[in-house]
């Protein structure tokens, strides 16, 4: 009978031995970018890219568009004054008596 050693691919299971075991097997931009960031300790690898996203969300919410004036505070007063004085429904809602009790514009 003849005794085998088995040894293990270098990079685990289902890799071969002439490929690299990180994504791609990298090729182009997108594969050696990868490998790159995947070799990166976890704080880094995370947290690069997330304050990033970080970064790119506050230039995109600053540079939003003015609110139109249907949501300026005085409209929304002069709403609820005439949704109360023509007892509008829902009375439930800003038009009831506890809303209105309870609103100093009224």
């Amino acid at each position: 009978m003849v005794r085998v050693f088995y040894e293990p691919p270098p990079f685990g299971p289902r890799t071969n031995l002439n490929r690299t075991p990180y994504g791609l097997g990298g090729g182009g931009l997108l594969g050696r970018q990868l490998e790159y960031w995947s070799k990166q300790r976890p704080s880094v690898a995370i947290g690069v890219p997330v304050t990033i996203c970080f970064i790119v969300s506050y230039f995109v919410t600053c540079m939003h568009p003015p609110l139109p004036f249907s949501m300026e505070p005085e409209y929304l007063a002069a709403q609820r004054a005439y949704m109360r004085y023509h007892n509008m429904n829902p009375i439930w809602g800003v038009s009831s008596k506890k809303a209105r009790a309870m609103d100093p514009d009224a």
